[in-house]
């Protein structure tokens, strides 16, 4: 029986390794990614694109590409078809960009296939299976099983030669608040893939999507995107750090200006807005806020906030901290002490 291979932690905490090296700067890492949308919504045109700024060394939507020889494994597709699509896309293509439209299944040796492609191809950057339902056979096993060990197969075999394998598939029409969700099959296809793209359109007939990126080594990010002359070109993209920014009412971005040159600020909710001459918040509204982002928006801008509960309403207690801030809540920092006719006073 092989032994384990192992390293203690303190090799491990100073032995430089090598970082995830990226084909696509930013978006695309080497390992195996999930690339998902529904049926008809140019996920093979988005794929095409991909494959030809890869092998020709082109930017990908601005972002630097790795280039080198790409295997795109057109399944649902003919060579006419492929070639219709390359003359609407470009008018000159590089000879590192290879095709088939037909291939073993995985347990059939498909496996065996791309490594001999490898050895004939050994400067390859980036292989896109289109689709996964092609590659696999119908199994009455468990359904995570199979889908873990159908998605484990290729994962190791890009994890071993360093590229970047991407698994086209499909999502389901049922809604669900998180995109990922959607993805068609169990979560051992998502908990296998080493990042997961979900492409999802608000209407079917609209002419731009959404794409949503998500994998142990890229950051969560979201792009604009609109189809345009057979081509999805970006609209815009945005990061975590700016999604997360764009999530937080706008009004708390005011109140940390509002608390700029004071110390502390104690009062009620009504009294609080009426200071900062707002007129769109609801007192109930503002108070829930503050709470909910004392211990990440308000305590990262160094502002504790606390309150207390009284027959006359809840008094809110606001106070600049120095230095690093604690999660602003571990106490009435500011209040003044509940007196007997306190409600919160059993």
């Amino acid at each position: 029986m092989q032994k384990l291979n192992m390293v203690d932690a303190d090799t491990l905490l100073y032995q430089p390794l090598d970082k995830p090296r990226f084909v696509v700067d930013g978006l695309i890492p080497t390992g195996l990614i999930l690339f998902c949308g529904s049926q008809k919504i140019g996920k093979s045109w988005l794929m095409l694109k991909l494959c030809l700024c890869v092998s020709a060394g082109l930017p990908f939507w601005e972002m630097e590409t790795r280039a080198g020889d790409v295997l795109y494994l057109c399944l649902e597709d003919t060579f006419f078809r492929i070639q219709d699509r390359l003359f609407r896309l470009t008018d000159e293509a590089d000879s590192r960009l290879h095709f088939a439209v037909a291939s073993c299944k995985l347990t059939d040796g498909l496996i065996v296939q791309l490594e001999d492609y490898l050895k004939e191809y050994p400067d390859s950057r980036l292989i896109v299976i289109d689709t996964l339902q092609k590659v696999r056979t119908a199994s009455k096993d468990n359904a995570y099983a199979s889908d873990y060990g159908d998605i484990s197969q290729i994962k190791e075999f890009a994890d071993r030669h360093s590229l970047a394998v991407i698994v086209v598939h499909h999502i389901r029409k049922q809604n669900d608040s998180d995109v990922f969700n959607k993805v068609s099959g169990t979560t051992g296809l998502t908990g296998s893939a080493d990042a997961t793209f979900v492409l999802e359109k608000e209407t079917r007939a609209s002419d731009t999507a959404r794409l949503y990126c998500v994998g142990r080594d890229i950051e969560y990010q979201e792009f604009v995107l609109r189809f345009r002359e057979c081509s999805w070109e970006m609209v815009e993209r945005k990061g975590q750090e700016q999604l997360a920014r764009e999530s937080i009412p706008p009004v708390l971005f005011r109140l940390v200006e509002f608390m700029q040159d004071k110390e502390k600020w104690c009062g009620t909710a009504t009294e609080l807005l009426a200071a900062m001459a707002e007129t769109d918040t609801p007192p109930t509204v503002i108070t829930k806020w503050l709470n909910e982002y004392r211990t990440t928006f308000l305590a990262v801008n160094y502002i504790g906030y606390a309150y207390r509960r009284k027959k006359e309403g809840r008094l809110i207690a606001l106070t600049k901290q120095a230095g690093d801030s604690d999660d602003g809540g571990d106490g009435d920092v500011g209040i003044p002490p509940a007196s007997v006719t306190d409600d919160t006073a059993k």
